[in-house]
């Protein structure tokens, strides 16, 4: 089971890979980064790319219908409640942001982050790979 640096080193063989991150969605800080930054300055990008997951994972919208999420409807997680979120894709001109929400035994805060090029990546086995990646993270 891959670390963090593992899964990041792993992220970036996917084709058109430009960057990535492994993001505390609560606190917008980066666990771990690879490659570049959209904006230059991967803990800025952290903490633009964590209100984007947190405003998406508490959403009381996105839980409706899911049993698990009855009890938890801000999102935050019990310990070892999932977010109602798996991921997030924000599309520009040039590429693609994925982020991925992993689920942890603490409080599944985490998620993936992956700037994709547009013209070279592809974005559904992006999608399919970083949620591999993400059910083997281990974070210790």
């Amino acid at each position: 089971m891959p670390g963090i640096d593992e899964c990041l080193l792993d992220v970036m063989r996917l084709p058109g890979a430009r960057g990535a991150a492994v993001v505390d969605w609560t606190s917008g800080l980066a666990l771990g980064t690879i490659g570049d930054s959209p904006n230059g300055d991967h803990e800025a990008t952290a903490a633009e790319t964590a209100e984007v997951a947190r405003m998406a994972a508490e959403q009381p919208a996105f839980a409706a219908g899911l049993p698990e999420a009855s009890s938890d409807v801000d999102g935050t997680g019990a310990a070892g409640t999932p977010p109602p979120v798996e991921d997030v894709i924000v599309t520009t001109r040039a590429g693609y942001h994925i982020l991925r929400f992993v689920e942890t035994d603490f409080d599944s805060s985490v998620f993936l982050h992956l700037w994709l090029d547009r013209a070279e990546g592809n974005l559904a086995l992006a999608r399919i790979r970083l949620g591999e990646m993400a059910e083997r993270l281990v974070l210790a």
